[in-house]
């Protein structure tokens, strides 16, 4: 069975993470953009990861310009805009594809295992998906769902041994 354990990805700083690292904790996986009309929901989720993080809690933000090119073009200016505008603290990685040609192979799984009533395809910005401690997709919300309304399924997954 695939989990998050089978994928790597660029961090903002070109590091390549394995993100095996964060098996045994609850993941909340986001494509961002910076200029996008749901960007401050970039201060919920900052908000879910300060409140949960100690817990066993982490989001991981991946930026993406394939939704009207509303992201920048490179890292620094992604990781300035993020620290000085919203005080994101969690993992922010390299700019990605979610959807078709040269896509992220994570978004190929992710939208594999937690279709969208309406397809697989990532419809918009600021697409989450939560993911148990074990590395499997317990969870899928649209844009429009904001992170504070996620709060209750993430405490059920961290309820969910550690």
């Amino acid at each position: 069975m695939t989990t998050l354990a089978d994928f790597s990805a660029e961090t903002l700083a070109g590091k390549s993470t394995d993100l095996g690292t964060y098996l045994g904790k609850v993941v909340l996986v986001v494509n961002t953009a910076s200029k996008c009309g749901f960007t401050p929901q970039f201060e919920g989720l900052q908000r879910l990861y300060d409140t949960y993080g100690d817990k066993g809690f982490v989001v991981l933000g991946f930026p993406c310009g394939q939704f009207a090119d509303q992201e920048f073009d490179t890292a620094s200016d992604i990781g300035d805009f993020c620290q000085a505008n919203y005080g994101v603290t969690f993992p922010m990685f390299a700019k990605i594809k979610v959807n078709g040609r040269g896509q992220h192979p994570l978004y190929r799984w992710l939208k594999a295992s937690r279709r969208d009533p309406l397809g697989s395809a990532i419809k918009w910005n600021f697409t989450k998906f939560l993911i148990a401690r074990d590395g499997r997709v317990i969870g899928r919300y649209a844009p429009n769902h904001e992170p504070a309304e996620i709060a209750a399924d993430i405490e059920a997954a961290l309820s969910q041994g550690a």
